[in-house]
């Protein structure tokens, strides 16, 4: 591994240890180069997935991205790290064992705002006024109306 401060090839690793969700290793490691000490992440990755974007464009999928798209969708909302990142490998799980190599990025999109929908409503809006473009304040206030109707819908079910 290479070590992000010196560039250094080698590096040993001093700690290992599971996240809490089992779903990824943690390493300490030390350079042997500088001695600086950094920390690596370890996934399982079942295949290679390929991401269709528009006007038929394909790019390889970057788990990155949906963790990006999702802590600022969550920015200041007070969701905690790990529910993020549940979210975003449950993701990653259903796209890998889909069965599929070439997945659109609007079906990604669909799935990161059925995540965020169970998780926060404001954080959901943050992400769909992206997603979906929005161009005018009214698209906000539409959107937000409907996102109302279904909370109320799901509290008189219950």
């Amino acid at each position: 591994m290479r070590c992000p401060f010196c560039a250094h090839e080698d590096s040993q690793v001093k700690d290992s240890r599971p996240t809490e969700d089992g779903s990824t290793i943690r390493r300490r490691r030390q350079c042997e180069g500088c001695g600086a000490r950094f920390t690596t992440f370890e996934r399982i990755q079942l295949r290679e997935i390929t991401v269709i974007k528009s006007e038929d464009r394909k790019e390889t999928f970057d788990r990155s991205k949906i963790d990006l798209s999702v802590s600022l969708a969550c920015r200041k909302r007070g969701i905690a790290q790990e529910q993020m990142d549940q979210l975003v490998s449950g993701i990653q799980r259903q796209l890998e064992t889909s069965g599929e190599t070439e997945i659109p990025s609007k079906r990604i999109g669909e799935m990161v705002m059925d995540g965020l929908k169970g998780l926060d409503s404001v954080a959901y809006i943050r992400f769909a006024s992206v997603y979906k473009d929005f161009t005018e304040a009214k698209d906000f206030e539409e959107f937000a109306g409907n996102v109302k109707d279904v909370a109320s819908d799901d509290v008189n079910k219950a």
